[in-house]
């Protein structure tokens, strides 16, 4: 299958500002999220921005809540596969507490996750 991902919706019940979305390993949502295990990351390269190289291919950078609470998503992309080996069909997407510092923080954590901190908000993917 060939495409685009697109995710899109309304996130409600975020806190106000930036926070850094991503695809996970599993698409198990137990335990708050943490049974999705790692950022999905196949080629084992450092983390950053969704545009810059290398990055995670579920690298999908931040999205803003408004002092609503909501984060209105409109997130597509070409270069995130649908199938073959790297598919993120069936992995977890998943919304964090902070904002994602694109790999550039300058600390180790920072080339892993973006220091994004905890996982607020998860849900699989599929094909629609």
């Amino acid at each position: 299958m060939n495409g685009r991902l697109t995710v899109s919706g309304n996130l409600m019940r975020l806190a106000p500002g930036q926070h850094g979305i991503h695809v996970h390993q599993n698409g198990d949502l137990a335990n708050a999220c943490a049974a999705a295990g790692a950022h999905f990351n196949p080629a084992g390269v450092n983390h950053g921005a969704p545009t810059a190289n290398p990055h995670h291919v579920g690298d999908m950078g931040n999205i803003r809540a408004g002092n609503n609470n909501v984060a209105a998503v409109m997130i597509s992309n070409l270069e995130i596969p649908l199938s073959g080996p790297n598919s993120v069909l069936g992995r977890a997407i998943v919304v964090h507490a902070n904002p994602d510092d694109l790999g550039l923080g300058g600390t180790p954590l920072s080339l892993t996750t973006g220091n994004s901190g905890r996982r607020v908000a998860c849900g699989v993917i599929v094909a629609a």
